[in-house]
C-alpha cells in the first residue's frame, strides 16, 4: 500500500481493524461531486453567477464549504439575508448555469477504471449525493455511468447531509449491514454522515475540503489523489 493510501494511524483505526478492512466490504458508496466527478470548479462558478444575478456575493471558499449539502440548504447558508423568493431565484439561476456548462465536468481519471474493477470483483456500488435526483440523473447520463451503480440516493429523496438517511436507504435496498459498507467523500459532511452510523469512511483530499479539515473528522482512511483511492479500493 502506498503512503498516500495508507490508513490514518488513529486509535479508532487500530481498535476496529477487522471491522474496517476494505477487502471485506461488499457495498461501496460514493459521494458524487468532488469524489467521482471533477465538478467543484463548475459548482463554484455557478454559485457566483447565480448569487450575483440577484445582488448577492460570496467567496470561493464559502461555496466550497457548502458542497455536499442540498442546494437550497447551501444557498440558505451562503445568502442568509435573501428572502424565500430570492433563494428560489438563485436556485434556478444556479441550475440554468450548471446545466448549460455541465459538459465540462468529466469523471476524475482513473475513476471509470476503478468502477469497472470493483464491479468485476462483485462489489455493489452506490451513490449518496447532495444533488437533486434530476441533477444526478443528468450527470449519470452524460458520463454513461448508470450501469455501475445498484442504487443511488439524492438529498431531495432522503434529506441533506450529514443526515445519514440516504445511507440507511441504500443499506436497506441492498440488504447490506453497516459493517459490510464503506462510504467515500470529499466534504466534512460526508465523513460526519458515515461516522453517525459507525460506517467505515474514506476522505479524499482532492475535492472540497482540505486535508486538515477532513482529518479533524477522523475518517477511517484518507487519500490525496483519485489514483490513491483506486489503489486503496482495488488493491
Amino acid at each position: 500500500m502506498s503512503e498516500q493510501s495508507a490508513p490514518l494511524t488513529s486509535a479508532k483505526t487500530f481498535q476496529t481493524a477487522n471491522q474496517h478492512h476494505l477487502a471485506d466490504k461488499t457495498l461501496i458508496i460514493f459521494d458524487w461531486d468532488g469524489t467521482l466527478m471533477d465538478s467543484i470548479g463548475l459548482i463554484v462558478d455557478a454559485m457566483h453567477v447565480a448569487g450575483e444575478a440577484h445582488g448577492f456575493q460570496t467567496t470561493d471558499k464559502a461555496v466550497q464549504d457548502i458542497i455536499g449539502l442540498s442546494l437550497m440548504k447551501g444557498i440558505e447558508i451562503l445568502y442568509p439575508q435573501a428572502n424565500d423568493t430570492q433563494k428560489h431565484a438563485i436556485q434556478q439561476s444556479y441550475a440554468d448555469y450548471y446545466i448549460a456548462n455541465s459538459h465540462s465536468t468529466p469523471l476524475f481519471a482513473p475513476i471509470e477504471g476503478m468502477l469497472q474493477t470493483l464491479q468485476a470483483q462483485g462489489k455493489n456500488l452506490a451513490v449518496a449525493t447532495g444533488k437533486k435526483r434530476i441533477g444526478l440523473n443528468r450527470v449519470l447520463d452524460a458520463s454513461s455511468s448508470h450501469h455501475y451503480f445498484v442504487m443511488t440516493r439524492c438529498a431531495d429523496e432522503s434529506g441533506s447531509k450529514p443526515d445519514p438517511q440516504m445511507l440507511n436507504d441504500i443499506l436497506d435496498y441492498t440488504e447490506q449491514q453497516i459493517a459490510e459498507a464503506v462510504f467515500i467523500g470529499d466534504s466534512i459532511y460526508d465523513i460526519q454522515m458515515a461516522t453517525q452510523l459507525g460506517m467505515t469512511s474514506i476522505a479524499v483530499n482532492y475535492g472540497t475540503a482540505s486535508h486538515t479539515e477532513l482529518a479533524a473528522q477522523q475518517p477511517t482512511y484518507q487519500v490525496d489523489t483519485p489514483q490513491a483511492l483506486a489503489d486503496l479500493l482495488c488493491g
